[in-house]
């Protein structure tokens, strides 16, 4: 039963009665695992293209681009608090009366300390922390070397100094070249000018936290004048929120909903699945997909983005063949389609397992079945190669009726209590870096609606804490995962250097965070 206030509440949040009843259902249902079938791998749903071949998608890419409308989708919504999670160990634990910071490293084995002091100076805010510690203390120069990088650390995480923690990653220093500091906001114009601009005009979509719309706004008009004046392109850049409507609520230990102190219903963010309805708004031939915090320094743009466009190329051949296929099967004579030749295709192209009663049926039912099939959103997703790095892997994947698609699954998504579904995950051998590209318009030139395309199955139920209380928190089947499971897909192996996330701060001393 909700009372008035709950009802004031859900209606506020854009919400139904219904919805949360089905939010509390899910919780209490418990999360229902991926079947894995097989790990996909090189030959086996993966991928994997002769440097002719390429070649010749790049081409086909550079080709047909003037045509195209296209948009580069960068989720930046992340905080960076997480980057400095090891900082923030060290202030809470360090004692400058008990030692030197090298036998603190020796006690607590924070090796991820010991490697920040190390390069410190190669950190690209080295300057600008530096500049901002002096300010706060003028005897800094006097301090010992243990309080001086007490105090830098404290400069760069502090509420009432610079604050890093707060800013989302995508407004943090990123890149230092000889003349300025770069963001990863600011990274992503300069990368997409290589691929997804047509006719010297780029088109950039950013979903943040509506906190954080006004930074945007400032950076977004700090560097763009001398982005456009750089690359020679026009941006239009575009912003947009998760909505309020994508919002979950959770669920105390007890299965009771939860509720904050003054006793509101607590709604949380309900992770990046959220966002489908963002992507869902935009209208463009192709739409490129890729984190926030995987950029490159301006050396490595133009091999990073050859991968782009390899993978649009792709995208660009089997939409193609697919919507010649869709138009034979809604104007040809029956008679005179190829099923055989189209079957084919959605097996060898779009890794489509076919039902394997499709042969006993007539030929009414067979067209009927085929255009189902197509005329589907594509997705082009660059795999690497595993190497240890946190992030879901490509499957084959068995849904509750028996049907077998490739899938991009999470590891949380997996039962590791069952033999079989842990050695199957052990198996892996790429792992999805978030490098997709996306085509979201049908045969006749209309966006899919994509909410249609969700296996709502797919969604996460983890344990948090809030307010130092655990609760049974529900997350959206992801973007890339549940939110994909009905498209067509394809996965292509791309070389390990095209993901270079920042998950801590000393991942900015990796060689491809230095210019």
């Amino acid at each position: 039963m909700f009372s008035d206030k709950d009802l004031a509440e859900i209606k506020n949040h854009e919400l139904t009665v219904d919805q949360i009843n089905g939010q509390i259902a899910k919780i209490k249902s418990g999360m229902a695992f991926s079947k894995l079938k097989e790990a996909a791998t090189v030959g086996n749903g993966i991928l994997k293209l002769k440097e002719h071949e390429e070649t010749y998608f790049i081409n086909l890419f550079d080709q047909r681009s003037p045509e195209l409308s296209m948009v580069k989708f960068v989720p930046a919504s992340g905080a960076a608090t997480r980057m400095f999670k090891f900082l923030f160990e060290f202030l809470n634990n360090y004692n400058l009366n008990q030692g030197s910071i090298n036998s603190y490293i020796e006690k607590s084995n924070n090796k991820e300390l010991s490697k920040f002091l190390e390069a410190i100076e190669k950190l690209p805010f080295f300057e600008e922390v530096v500049h901002k510690t002096h300010k706060v203390i003028p005897n800094f120069n006097d301090l010992s070397f243990e309080e001086e990088r007490v105090e830098f650390v404290k400069t760069m995480l502090d509420e009432a100094r610079l604050n890093y923690s707060f800013y989302p990653k995508g407004l943090l220093p990123f890149h230092k070249y000889k003349e300025r500091v770069s963001t990863a906001f600011e990274e992503h114009f300069f990368e997409a000018a290589y691929y997804a601009s047509s006719l010297n005009v780029a088109n950039l979509h950013f979903t943040i936290s509506e906190t954080h719309n006004q930074h945007f706004n400032e950076e977004l008009n700090y560097i763009q004048e001398v982005v456009e004046a750089e690359t020679n392109k026009t941006y239009n850049t575009s912003f947009s929120y998760q909505k309020k409507s994508t919002d979950t609520i959770a669920l105390t230990l007890n299965d009771e909903l939860y509720k904050d102190t003054d006793g509101s219903i607590l709604f949380r963010p309900s992770g990046h699945g959220a966002l489908l309805e963002n992507l869902n708004d935009l209208d463009y031939d192709i739409i490129f997909i890729k984190n926030i915090d995987n950029v490159v320094v301006k050396e490595h743009h133009q091999n990073i983005s050859n991968y782009k466009k390899m993978l649009a190329g792709i995208l660009l051949e089997v939409q193609e063949k697919a919507f010649k296929f869709l138009n034979q099967l809604e104007t040809e004579n029956p008679n005179d389609i190829n099923i055989s030749e189209i079957k084919d295709f959605l097996t060898d192209k779009l890794n489509v397992i076919i039902d394997s009663d499709f042969e006993k049926n007539n030929s009414l039912f067979q067209i009927k079945y085929l255009m189902d099939k197509l005329n589907r959103p594509i997705r082009v997703c660059g795999m690497v190669k595993n190497e240890g790095e946190p992030g879901g892997g490509p499957f084959w994947v068995e849904d509750d009726k028996g049907n077998v698609s490739l899938q991009i699954v999470e590891s949380a998504q997996v039962d590791i209590e069952n033999t079989m579904q842990l050695k199957i995950l052990k198996e892996s051998t790429h792992f999805n870096p978030v490098d997709i590209v996306c085509g979201v318009k049908n045969y006749r030139g209309k966006s899919f609606d994509l909410m249609k395309y969700v296996d709502h199955k797919a969604a996460f139920i983890t344990i948090k804490n809030h307010a130092g209380t655990d609760i049974k928190a529900l997350e959206l089947p992801g973007l890339w995962n549940g939110s994909m499971a009905n498209w067509n897909t394809l996965f292509v192996e791309v070389p390990l250097s095209t993901f270079n996330p920042v998950k801590t701060v000393n991942d900015l001393l990796r060689s491809a965070h230095q210019a």
